[in-house]
């Protein structure tokens, strides 16, 4: 089973926000997700991002793959800085 973390679209019509999860890569966008590790809600200004540092690592540690708008939040919030840090410092 291969995991991706990437976004779930919620809210209503023209006023999107997103759920950061864990899910299956071969489950549809909006289906079932393994975790829910945050959200992401670019409508206000400035985007409001709220992620679970400590999840988001240990599902990147056991190799689950983010979709590039996800690794882009994670890059801005310094977590995929961290896993790179972490990975190599070994």
């Amino acid at each position: 089973m291969a995991v991706k973390l990437r976004l779930k679209r919620m809210g209503a019509k023209k006023s999107p926000s997103y759920r950061i999860v864990a899910a299956d890569s071969r489950v549809k966008r909006d289906g079932i997700v393994i975790e829910e590790l945050g959200y992401y809600n670019p409508t206000t200004e400035p985007a409001t991002i709220n992620v679970k540092e400590e999840e988001v690592l240990r599902w990147l540690r056991n190799g689950a793959i983010p979709t590039d708008t996800v690794r882009s939040i994670l890059s801005k919030q310094g977590i995929m800085k961290k896993f790179h840090e972490e990975r190599h410092s070994k």
